[in-house]
């Protein structure tokens, strides 16, 4: 791969350009007549969903926010869903213990939700009333979080572990990597018992070459990515 240096700021405002206009994603100001022209940017209306894929010391957040933004300037409506918002319940998480590897990639997160209450609403035709999370795991309990209306022409942007591979509808997925060192590194040690999985899911999934974008962030102070790739 060959990388470019890139501030987080920077990398947002080329992605939103992209999703404005895939014939002009390096064009990093905000152009008025695309971001205000909804139905140019994605079809007849529709909405346009982003998927911003790394492990939780990746923070996928950041970029998230950042993206958020750069699509507000843009006037552009977005909604920023964590894929943390729709974990299982305990009693499911931790059906075969606490620690286990296998539930922690295919048992912990909540994918049917996911697909009924985030992205069919985004779907052509859809209604647009997004859920933006289920389940507090704190409390273990539904956050009876309201639905959201995100208007024709928004942007869903969802973010979190383990995004790709599920046959998500992204029209656009950024890997956020880090090295395997670095992962350790930045893994607080109660979730150091996670660092299997991820290693199994770079191995199965092989996100950086799912992705339409990688970021490697071993020192998220100075982020490098790939640019978006034609496919």
């Amino acid at each position: 791969m060959q990388w470019e240096a890139i501030t987080w700021q920077r990398m947002a405002e080329r992605l939103a350009g992209h999703l404005d206009d895939p014939d002009q994603a390096s064009d990093d100001a905000p152009d008025a007549s695309s971001g205000n022209d909804p139905d140019r940017a994605h079809g007849q209306g529709g909405w346009q969903r982003v998927g911003i894929d790394g492990a939780p010391a990746a923070d996928t957040g950041v970029l998230a926010g950042e993206l958020a933004e750069a699509l507000r300037r843009r006037g552009r409506p977005s909604l920023v869903v964590p894929a943390d918002g729709f974990l299982r319940p305990a009693s499911l998480r931790f059906e075969f213990g606490r620690q286990d590897v296998d539930s922690y990639l295919g048992g912990w997160y909540d994918t049917a939700a996911l697909w009924r209450e985030v992205f069919g609403p985004t779907d052509p035709g859809g209604t647009g009333r997004v859920l933006p999370d289920l389940w507090d795991p704190v409390t273990d309990r539904a956050t009876r979080s309201p639905y959201v209306e995100l208007p024709p022409g928004g942007v869903l942007l969802v973010h979190g572990p383990l995004l790709l591979g599920q046959w998500f509808p992204f029209d656009l997925s950024v890997h956020i990597r880090l090295s395997a060192g670095a992962l350790a590194r930045r893994t607080e040690e109660s979730a150091r018992w996670t660092l299997p999985a991820f290693a199994r899911y770079e191995s199965d999934t092989d996100p950086a070459s799912a992705a339409d974008a990688v970021v490697r962030a071993d020192d998220p102070r100075h982020p490098a990515w790939t640019g978006i790739r034609s496919r």
